[in-house]
């Protein structure tokens, strides 16, 4: 029979399908198996190929009747292909992963490297470390094993380690609050590579980019290794070149627009000229209210600006985590860098650099009601919203033209 797809434990926050959809012509599934699901499910051997996650990747072996030798070598299987009736195991993970690596221009060679995490994806990224030249490569791990250290030796001990690469799930969808490491500890970093790929970008990969680091999320990764997978299904090549457009279209499909900029500089109508298929356009002030049962102007009077701020965190938190959105911000939005690190999750920041001369003191914001008001807030704010744009969109003659000036800009900063 025609079957293809991924096997996991739990795969809500997969992007695989939508990958293979893009690749090849056949039907895709998630297939979320139990542990004592497992055995049964590869006895039977009722499907054409399939693709392996957490935790499985080493848990199939035994069930398999042959292995590449990258799969020897690492001893963690994500691709399976049934010929015959024979199941071979390959790992294209392992191809993902480097080119990755290669994409971030990662030198490895005499370098020490970090890698967080001991499952097969921990084992992989041993493997390209190693047959890229890195001379000093260690493990670390939550609770100390033989052949790992745990993450205090690494900060008190390998604080001068070069590269780390986090194969955990730490900072995975829905969890994205959550990073498996504070890189404050480590002056000698040069990069960092995060198997995450949901969200786009971790906690941790948006530290390192604070840095002025290379860093990235999984997201290529899991592409290029899904390439690698439609290879072995189907007895095929399949192009760079048409791999890294399947990268940018999956990228472009999943990454959130967000508008920032002062009070009435057009956020919420710039947004609704954005037009994108699948993408949904949220404001934050509305699902403010929605949340609250009142308007803003009535919440900042009865509770206090601190009390709304802590309510938009909320709400920019809970909406950050979602894919394909067009989300137009609060004002203040940007004042906390909470809020500007769960927009950047999935988000690249636009900021409307509307002329303050074209902005208008009105009732219904009671922060800036007043004209006095309205430049004094941005005064304060300028410059905090210029630092935490992605792009800055000029004051254009109508909504239209900064909505087109957006997807442009967007569409050149995904390529």
């Amino acid at each position: 029979m025609k079957r293809y797809g991924l096997i996991g434990k739990k795969l809500t926050h997969s992007f695989s399908k939508e990958i293979h959809q893009q690749l090849a012509d056949y039907p895709y599934e998630l297939i979320e198996l139990s542990e004592a699901e497992v055995k049964d499910f590869f006895l039977k051997k009722e499907f054409s190929a399939m693709n392996v996650t957490i935790p499985y990747k080493e848990t199939v072996i035994p069930y398999l009747d042959e292995v590449s030798e990258i799969t020897k070598k690492i001893g963690a299987v994500n691709t399976v292909v049934n010929q015959d009736g024979k199941l071979y195991g390959y790992n294209t993970d392992y191809y993902g992963m480097k080119a990755l690596t290669q994409r971030l221009q990662f030198d490895f060679k005499d370098r020490k490297i970090l890698i967080l995490g001991t499952g097969g994806t921990s084992k992989t990224a041993r493997a390209v470390a190693e047959d890229l030249g890195a001379t000093k490569i260690l493990t670390v791990s939550r609770s100390k094993k033989e052949n790992c250290i745990t993450y205090e030796e690494a900060i008190q001990n390998h604080f001068d380690a070069n590269i780390i690469i986090n194969t955990t799930p730490s900072g995975m969808y829905p969890d994205c609050d959550e990073k498996p490491i504070d890189i404050s500890h480590f002056p000698n970093l040069e990069g960092v590579l995060d198997a995450v790929y949901n969200p786009l970008c971790t906690n941790l990969v948006l530290d390192a980019k604070k840095r002025g680091l290379k860093a990235e999320g999984g997201l290529y990764m899991l592409v290029m290794q899904a390439v690698v997978a439609v290879e072995k299904f189907l007895n095929i090549e399949i192009a760079k070149e048409r791999a890294d457009s399947i990268f940018t279209e999956v990228l472009s499909a999943k990454e959130n627009i967000v508008l920032t900029g002062m009070p009435g500089s057009g956020k919420s109508t710039v947004g609704k000229c954005i037009s994108l298929d699948g993408f949904t356009f949220v404001d934050t002030d509305t699902e403010i209210e929605k949340r609250c049962g009142c308007s803003i102007k009535d919440l900042i009077e009865t509770k206090g600006e601190p009390y709304f701020r802590d309510i938009e965190t909320q709400v920019i938190r809970d909406i950050s985590k979602e894919n394909r959105q067009i989300i137009s911000t609060g004002g203040g939005a940007i004042l906390r860098k909470e809020n500007v690190c769960y927009l950047k999750q999935n988000g690249k920041l636009f900021f409307l650099d509307a002329n303050l001369k074209r902005l208008q003191a009105t009732e219904d914001r009671p922060l800036s009601d007043t004209a006095e008001k309205l430049q004094k807030l941005y005064d304060e704010r300028i410059n905090i919203y210029r630092d935490t744009a992605d792009i800055i969109v000029p004051d254009l003659k109508t909504p239209e033209a900064e909505a087109q000036y957006i997807t442009k800009k967007r569409t050149e900063l995904i390529i």
